[in-house]
């Protein structure tokens, strides 16, 4: 009998607990103008503002404590995106073949890309992390950074369902997708921003080699990003190695990605 009162008188307690929590979460979210603006960019609000919070929360800030963390968001949003993609695709290109959608498909969903869409939203700067992150640069490794866009989704689609998420990921890829359909492809360009957002410094360019008589010469190139090859590309000219050397370096970041 004193064991069922302490319970019953648990239970309030376990309730108002859970109150407080929640109404120091709206009021958290309320507090930081960021989340805010953060919700207008993607064009979705969260209405469970403890779901935003959990989509912006690294493991490494959870451990130990009684906070819910991202993983499985970001599991979820993986999913979703893979979804997505492949529906915007089919209906751009439905003359495609399977093979032709899922290099399309690589193209897009890869932790590069996830990363560069990531820092676009500031996600760095909103995430709460652990110490040990923190010190490590967590902010602005790309794998957190696509696992932090990806969980958003994720919490989106949790909350709003597929349309909702779907919408999210047209506004966000389709200027992406259209290049693709227009044949537009400036490797140099797109690597250029990648390495400032990933390693604040651009690409050094060298001509390794000039191949053959000068009216049929061959330039070969070679990338190097913070000291280390990441790309070597041959061509007709200097600028067609470049964006040859420019390609494969991408594909080697998706590939560590």
């Amino acid at each position: 009998m004193i064991e069922e009162e302490g319970a019953r008188r648990a239970v309030p307690e376990v309730l108002k607990s859970e109150v407080r929590n929640l109404k120091w979460v709206r009021s958290a979210v309320e507090k930081e103008p960021r989340l805010d603006l953060l919700q207008k960019e993607v064009g979705y609000l969260f209405a469970d503002p403890s779901l935003l919070l959990r989509c912006l929360t690294h493991v490494s800030f959870a451990r130990g404590k009684r906070y819910s963390h991202n993983e499985t968001l970001e599991f979820l949003g993986d999913a979703v995106l893979d979804l997505a993609i492949s529906d915007l695709l089919m209906r751009r290109f439905p003359e495609k073949s399977e093979g032709d959608l899922s290099k399309m498909r690589a193209s897009l969903v890869n932790a590069a890309t996830l990363a560069e869409k990531g820092t676009h939203l500031n996600l760095g700067d909103l995430l709460r992390l652990g110490k040990g992150e923190e010190r490590s640069g967590g902010r602005r490794k790309k794998s957190i950074l696509a696992g932090a866009f990806e969980a958003l989704l994720g919490g989106i689609y949790w909350e709003g369902g597929y349309e909702a998420a779907r919408r999210v990921v047209e506004r966000f890829f389709e200027s992406d997708i259209r290049e693709r359909k227009l044949g537009q492809q400036d490797y140099k360009t797109r690597l250029q921003e990648i390495c400032q957002m990933l390693f604040h410094a651009p690409p050094d360019y060298r001509i390794v080699a000039e191949i053959g008589p000068d009216h049929e010469k061959h330039f070969v190139t070679e990338i190097a990003v913070g000291g280390k090859v990441m790309g070597r590309g041959e061509g007709r000219s200097k600028k067609q190695s470049e964006q040859e050397a420019a390609r494969k370096a991408l594909e080697e970041l998706q590939q560590a990605g």
